[in-house]
């Protein structure tokens, strides 16, 4: 028997498997060091403790998608290790900062099976929560991933598509204890912009770009364990590339939204989100987004305001599909988001 894991292939999913995901991650300085390196992250909140005590926090916490790809990276040898490509996210919660000495893990539950109509690939549907070494849950979300078949003449299972919501509603974000804006430092964070400030339907360009090398994505890919192999074999996708993971256009698209959004300090839900085209080396990466939701919330002096980011490759801001409805082939991500923000 051999006692290497080639990863599970699609007819090894059966709709209720639970999945505890192995390795859990310690976490510390570091992470943030690295994260910051990797991408051009300065919301205030995650950068200076002083700033985050100042807005009720006992320090500052690690950024949330480290959080994200943390628990992310754990599931990938049970969920994705054999995936064409991540195709989308839903139903996503952060539950509890994620802090220096943390301990993370991650379980998984498949909720949803659809073999795919070439017979060679099908999609599997997971619920998954990251717990921090008190077992409380820091984060939950659903991602749906395409998987190859390791026998194409395996019998398909039972479709079953979970039936999820368009959005989170603004009560259903968590608010972190203590967190409070009523004296927030605008000079500090680096815009005037509060909450009163965004319309619904308001579209902001954000004007930066950055370019993607192959070793800025490895070292990041290998940063979260996610050993998929599709991001660092040329072997294991037809044209020879290695893919960019998809939370790495994640987050270099969040962090080029400071650049307009500088307040939109913590992301408190994950609505839903698509990669719409795959990214390689050498894409330059730019972004835009979109007011679709403003609430107010019982924290003191915060608000929740509900964004769509768009991360494209060059393509002109604010175009994203085309006159038939289909992601315009220069679109690279379409995000939908919840974030606290000073009133």
């Amino acid at each position: 028997m051999s006692k290497t894991n080639q990863g599970r292939f699609f007819e090894d999913y059966r709709l209720g498997d639970r999945l505890h995901h192995a390795v859990p991650r310690s976490v510390g300085a570091g992470e943030r060091a690295l994260y910051h390196a990797l991408y051009p992250a300065r919301h205030a909140l995650y950068s200076s403790d002083s700033f985050a005590r100042s807005c009720g926090l006992s320090a500052s916490p690690l950024d949330d998608l480290i959080a994200f790809h943390i628990v992310f990276g754990k599931t990938v040898p049970d969920v994705s290790l054999n995936a064409v490509a991540n195709l989308g996210y839903a139903q996503g919660r952060w539950l509890a900062p994620v802090w220096p000495g943390d301990t993370l893990r991650a379980e998984s539950e498949v909720i949803g099976l659809k073999q795919n109509s070439n017979g060679k690939t099908g999609v599997v549907w997971v619920r998954t929560t990251g717990l921090n070494q008190k077992d409380e849950k820091v984060l939950d979300y659903v991602r749906w991933v395409m998987v190859r078949k390791g026998d194409v003449d395996a019998p398909a299972p039972e479709t079953t598509v979970p039936e999820l919501p368009a959005a989170l509603s603004a009560d259903q974000l968590h608010i972190p204890q203590g967190l409070d804006f009523t004296k927030y430092d605008f000079t500090l964070a680096g815009e005037p912009h509060r909450w009163g400030d965004y319309e619904i339907g308001e579209k902001i360009d954000h004007v930066d770009g950055v370019t993607v090398e192959e070793a800025e994505h490895m070292m990041a890919t290998r940063l979260w364990q996610n050993t998929a192999k599709v991001h660092f074999d040329t072997a294991a996708r037809p044209d020879g590339t290695r893919l960019i993971y998809g939370g790495h256009v994640i987050s270099m698209a969040r962090a080029l939204s400071f650049n307009g959004l500088a307040n939109a300090q913590m992301i408190a839900g994950l609505n839903g989100g698509a990669h719409a085209n795959p990214c390689l080396a050498g894409d330059t990466i730019r972004a835009w987004s979109e007011v679709l939701d403003k609430s107010e919330t019982s924290a003191p002096g915060v608000g929740a305001i509900r964004l769509r980011l768009v991360a494209t490759k060059g393509a002109a801001p604010f175009e994203l599909r085309d006159a038939a409805g289909k992601y315009r082939p220069e679109v690279l991500l379409d995000l939908d988001y919840w974030a606290l923000m000073p009133r």
